[in-house]
């Protein structure tokens, strides 16, 4: 027998509504979640077991990150408007963010084939307790990575500095928050100067996790001109709050230089982000109080320390008036003793000086005689001593004195005084003067 596809379909369909006429609970991954003219259309799968996914992941790398296995089940599912509009609220109530790709869920659903648009599940209801479990235990994975690499106290570990005023705001420009957050710091009742500087981000939606992470990276290029970090969101629903629970902005809120402080503005329990942070607060303006509440107690240390350093400085002066009076009345005595002890002192130096001056007076004296005692005898020495002396000169300078070489009729030719030892250096109409033993002879040179 022939059937056309219509029938065949239509064999299928009967078999289908026959067969599998009631609901089932059903455990899935969302692979695609989206929703058109409030109808929401789902792509659910199954990875093989045995095959974990990795325990710590940001929504943005979505079901083909998470699933880490491969796939042995895939299904198409849609949840009609009709339906959708109350499974969302009682969905977003319970976990605080809507579905999207990568989240567990337990459908309740309905076998549906239709002969032109093929087989589908239809959803009838979503179990948000089965997922709230499962956002749990990724969540307790993070922690648990976290503190495996060594970083889940590391932000908690920095001290917020005493005078902290030069803050980077990290919060969504718009929002009322960082305006209360504002708004605190500069009309604070103590008359303290803030410097804030806003590094705008998306604070709710799939961007939180990147666009955090961004305005972290921009602080950090201009770290030296901030003393600690604010990161804010005010009040408002609490959907796509699981920006704040992702591995990678956890890593580098836990690994950056400066202390954060968090003022998500939530009344579900803390985040991650609120873990390991630096110090952690519930709304923006408690966020600014507490950095006013860190300058005041930073003002109380200081008056404490201006009073003891001014209760030590006076218990000292009284200590030291005391010293002085002690001082002041044993000082008479003491200077009368000390007069009498130099009095003595110099008594006995000048006896001894004037012995020695007297002792050395009487060298001298003997010296003296004895030099004059034996001067005229030196002085007789040394005038013969130097007649010998001048005698020999005298003879020595005879004989070498030119006039007896120019007595054996030698002559000596001069030019402008100067012995001509070389014809060749004179040149014609020269002077020269010829100097014999008995006279000179002036000539010119021809």
């Amino acid at each position: 027998m022939n059937l056309t596809l219509y029938q065949l379909n239509n064999l299928v369909r009967q078999t289908i509504d026959y067969s599998l006429c009631e609901a089932y609970w059903v455990e899935a991954e969302l692979a695609e979640c989206r929703e058109s003219g409030g109808h929401c259309y789902m792509d659910l799968v199954q990875t093989e077991d045995g095959e974990a996914s990795p325990p710590a992941l940001s929504r943005r790398e979505g079901a083909g990150a998470r699933m880490g296995g491969t796939i042995i089940a895939r299904a198409q599912a849609r949840c009609w408007r009709s339906t959708w509009s109350y499974v969302l609220p009682k969905f977003m109530k319970v976990t605080g963010e809507r579905p999207h790709p990568g989240m567990k869920v337990l459908l309740l659903v309905k076998a549906q084939f239709h002969e032109a648009y093929g087989f589908s599940w239809i959803v009838q209801d979503i179990d948000p307790n089965y997922t709230l479990g499962d956002m749990a235990r990724q969540r307790q994975e993070i922690i648990l990575t976290l503190k495996r690499e060594g970083v889940f106290d590391l932000n908690k570990s920095l001290t917020i500095p005493k005078f902290a005023q030069r803050i980077a705001v990290i919060s969504s420009q718009t929002a009322a928050g960082y305006g209360d957050f504002c708004n605190q710091l500069l009309n604070n009742e103590y008359g303290f100067q803030f410097t804030t500087r806003l590094f705008p981000a998306i604070m709710q939606g799939e961007q939180v996790e990147q666009s955090i992470i961004a305005a972290l990276n921009k602080i950090n290029d201009s770290i030296e001109d901030f003393d600690v970090v604010a990161i804010i969101r005010g009040g408002g629903a609490t959907s796509d709050f699981s920006g704040f629970d992702t591995l990678e902005l956890a890593e580098n809120i836990a690994n950056f230089p400066l202390p954060i402080i968090t003022g998500i503005g939530h009344d579900r329990d803390e985040c991650i982000l609120d873990m390991i942070s630096c110090v952690r607060v519930k709304t923006p303006t408690a966020a600014a109080t507490w950095l006013i509440d860190n300058l005041i107690e930073t003002l109380d240390e200081i008056d404490d320390f201006s009073r003891r350093i001014t209760d030590y400085v006076r218990s000292r002066m009284e200590k030291e008036r005391l010293r002085l009076g002690r001082i002041q009345s044993f000082l008479p005595v003491a200077f009368s003793l000390k007069k009498t002890k130099e009095e003595a002192k110099l008594t006995n130096l000048s006896t001894r000086l004037l012995t020695s001056v007297t002792h050395f007076i009487n060298i001298e004296q003997n010296r003296i005689t004895n030099v004059e005692q034996r001067l005229p005898l030196i002085i007789k020495n040394r005038i013969e001593r130097a007649s010998y002396q001048l005698e020999m000169l005298s003879q020595r300078t005879n004989a070498v004195d030119p006039i007896h070489v120019l007595r054996r009729g030698y002559s000596i030719a001069l030019h402008d005084g100067m012995a001509v030892k070389d014809p060749k250096s004179l040149n014609k109409g020269d002077e020269v003067t010829i100097v014999m033993a008995s006279g000179a002879i002036d000539t010119i040179v021809k």
